[in-house]
């Protein structure tokens, strides 16, 4: 079984962001390659870059047509122990998301932080960004600004009504130097975990290389996900029911105690 080391998780710790030694066997990518160009084709009328809920088989409700197979990613018992190490042995996924940038036209990731968007509270999350392609800074990596989730403080987005972004929202000006960025270079089967106040983003993908990660969310259950809160008040440019978003509890138990893991999973049935 993976797990992180000693020196893995303070480096996640100390720094909001890890690349682990673990990678996914060769044949597991090969798999999700093939499952991803399904996704993409059974989702013409979607941009390969806002995939939402990608894991929720069937019509999601969000505007995507999902698939098992990313929802087998997304409970594999290796990657939910590498993000027990980061968060605790109460796991619950409650995201996935696949964003495929297009050679030549993929669409920019602004600066941002993932806890502007989302209803967990207390705000806690292990993004593992799981690389299906090579991502590099050529193609578009994920990029990070090192240690800027240890204030643990939500900085202000601003909005930008474009058509050429993943995302609406980006992070004021002032709020970080971007030279510290940091480039998350992948190669398939490689792996990255960041923290929820992480700032991140990745530019557009401009070259003759298609860019592919599947972005699996994870929170610990002494957070609740609270389905009432719309806390970018739908001006992320992703459509997205939190309402209705199914819940796993993949591992430990529900130490909340409000978490409902009933809503959203008829269509599962």
């Amino acid at each position: 079984m993976a797990r992180l080391s000693g020196s893995e998780i303070e480096h996640y710790r100390r720094e909001g962001w890890l690349i682990p030694q673990f990678t996914l066997p060769a044949q597991r990518v090969a798999q999700m390659a093939e499952a991803l160009d399904r996704l993409i084709r059974d989702n013409p009328g979607v941009r390969p870059e806002k995939l939402v809920s990608a894991h929720i088989e069937g019509d999601n409700g969000e505007g995507v047509r999902g698939s098992r197979e990313f929802l087998d990613l997304a409970m594999d018992p290796e990657i939910v122990e590498l993000v027990s190490g980061v968060i605790g042995d109460d796991v619950i996924l409650w995201g996935c998301h696949v964003f495929c940038k297009p050679p030549h036209e993929g669409y920019e990731t602004p600066w941002h932080q993932d806890g502007h968007y989302w209803p967990i509270r207390p705000l806690a999350n292990c993004t593992v960004w799981v690389a299906l392609e090579p991502s590099t800074a050529a193609n578009g990596c994920l990029r990070v600004i090192p240690r800027s989730h240890r204030e643990r403080v939500l900085h202000e987005h601003l909005h930008e009504d474009r058509e050429d972004l993943t995302l609406n929202q980006r992070m004021a000006a002032g709020s970080f130097d971007e030279a510290d960025a940091v480039d998350l270079e992948l190669q398939p089967g490689q792996m990255s975990l960041h923290d929820v106040y992480m700032i991140h983003g990745a530019k557009a993908n401009t070259s003759r290389q298609r860019r592919t990660g599947v972005a699996l969310r994870y929170m610990p259950s002494t957070s609740v996900f609270e389905r009432h809160l719309r806390p970018a008040d739908g001006q992320t440019g992703v459509p997205v029911n939190f309402a209705q978003r199914p819940l796993w509890l993949l591992k430990g138990v529900d130490r909340s105690g409000r978490n409902d893991f009933d809503v959203g999973h008829r269509r599962l049935r």
